[in-house]
């Protein structure tokens, strides 16, 4: 992995969660904070493991999930560039209840705890940030269970393609999506086998909806996609 330098200060500077401290407050924070590179397949943690600070990602991809006994996997989340996990942990003291693992060459930040709860006291905005961030990783996970819970595996799919589509596309318009991440992950991660999500697949794309070549998809018609019902 190449390992190209980066300037703490400035990248934590840029990112929205710490964008109203100071340059003494992120200078205190950079320096109790330290780069890890981490080679795709690499175990960050494991659950279990002791939490003393959190993590945000300057480039790379991480995997969030849970280990079955049978050694089946069930994937929370899937993070990149400028995303932090591990902060409700820190903040319980308790240890992880996941497993973290690079789905490809990543470069993360690790920032400690003493430093980071050392600002919290002296900085309320902070801390209201702080807060806000929880809250919406907690509101993310309410509606994965909604979903879980109250919607097919077809729904669930076309949810995610359609989760970052462009608000002014022309009806009609054809767009296009990357898959973040491999089908099994994403599988996992959307609570369906990775059979059933290439069956959904194929069932769009006979439909006349998507064309998929790989990871890469291309949406020819979001309106009846978006209606779609199997």
């Amino acid at each position: 992995m190449a390992a190209t330098p980066i300037r703490v200060q400035q990248f934590l500077q840029n990112l929205p969660l710490f964008s109203e401290l100071t340059g003494d407050e992120i200078d205190r924070l950079a320096a109790a904070t330290a780069q890890v590179r981490a080679s795709a397949g690499t175990l960050l943690f494991r659950r279990g493991d002791p939490c003393t600070g959190f993590h945000v990602i300057v480039y790379g991809q991480i995997k969030l999930a849970l280990a079955g006994r049978d050694g089946s996997e069930k994937v929370v989340e899937v993070l990149g560039p400028g995303q932090s996990f591990g902060e409700a942990v820190m903040f319980l003291e308790r240890p992880y209840v996941v497993f973290a693992e690079a789905l490809a060459d990543s470069l993360l930040l690790f920032i400690g705890k003493a430093a980071l709860l050392a600002e919290i006291e002296r900085n309320p905005r902070f801390a209201r940030k702080m807060l806000a961030g929880l809250a919406m990783r907690l509101h993310r996970l309410m509606s994965d269970l909604e979903a879980y819970s109250l919607k097919s595996g077809t729904q669930r799919v076309i949810g995610y393609l359609l989760r970052d589509a462009p608000e002014d596309v022309a009806p009609g318009t054809p767009f296009d999506i990357e898959l973040a991440t491999s089908k099994g992950v994403l599988a996992s991660r959307l609570n369906i086998t990775r059979e059933h999500f290439s069956r959904i697949l194929h069932e769009l794309s006979a439909a006349g909806l998507i064309e998929v070549h790989g990871r890469h998809v291309k949406v020819l018609d979001l309106a009846s996609l978006r209606e779609y019902t199997p």
